[in-house]
């Protein structure tokens, strides 16, 4: 599959998180997806702790909001909050629900240990830097879904479990917003720094999504390891 444009930047950053982006797009639990054969059970433990993490990814682009210096930045932070508030929160509401997990439940869910670790380094990364320390922290995930997506979209093993959960991402209204947020940080970065290359920020901006990614990576270990 050719690798989705989105955008300069976060193709430099994809790049330059080197092997972690494989073990992030093609782990285990992301092929057991792909093929039907992860178990049920960890399927809804991840989306029960993935409920948890887009409560506190929203809040995270809340915050995109207030770090924004311009108007289309705040617009597409807003929006991307309701996309994930409205839209896809409630595919994980409609899964669970059809196994008996209603929605004051999954709000009310007890975090794991590497949901907190993921969504307190991004809080912790816009509260301590700028809208780019943000933007760094919060692109693997918005990004390697759309990628992961579409790949397994078009690789995926017929009348598969998980179809409804892949063509979320997949689907053309989720891949606007990979588009159009990868926009948004490719102008962000023109207008604070001129050129990611050969800035003093680059090193620190790559440190931030490199391990985003590798938080990525251990969020879909949780969804594996036995609770």
């Amino acid at each position: 599959m050719t690798t989705p444009d989105y955008g300069k930047t976060v193709a430099l950053w994809r790049a330059g998180a080197q092997g972690a982006w494989q073990d992030f797009t093609l782990h285990a639990f992301v092929e057991g997806v792909r093929d039907g054969t992860l178990p049920r059970a960890a399927f809804l433990h991840y989306l029960i702790q993935d409920y948890v993490f887009l409560v506190h990814f929203a809040r995270a682009w809340s915050l995109a909001v207030v770090k924004s210096e311009t108007l289309e930045e705040m617009k597409v932070c807003a929006g991307t909050v309701d996309a994930l508030v409205n839209h896809e929160m409630s595919l994980h509401v409609a899964v669970c629900a059809a196994h008996g997990i209603d929605e004051a439940t999954l709000f009310n869910a007890t975090e794991a240990t590497p949901n907190l670790a993921y969504t307190r380094y991004v809080m912790d990364a816009g509260l301590q830097g700028d809208f780019l320390d943000l933007m760094a922290a919060l692109a693997p995930c918005v990004m390697g879904y759309g990628e992961i997506g579409l790949r397994l979209a078009q690789s995926r093993a017929t009348d598969t479990p998980y179809t409804d959960w892949i063509d979320t991402y997949a689907d053309p209204a989720y891949q606007s917003v990979c588009t159009t947020v990868g926009a948004m940080i490719d102008r962000a970065v023109a207008l604070r720094i001129g050129a990611l290359s050969g800035s003093t920020r680059a090193t620190r901006l790559q440190h931030r999504f490199s391990t985003a990614t590798t938080l990525e990576i251990g969020f879909w270990q949780m969804g594996l390891d036995p609770t």
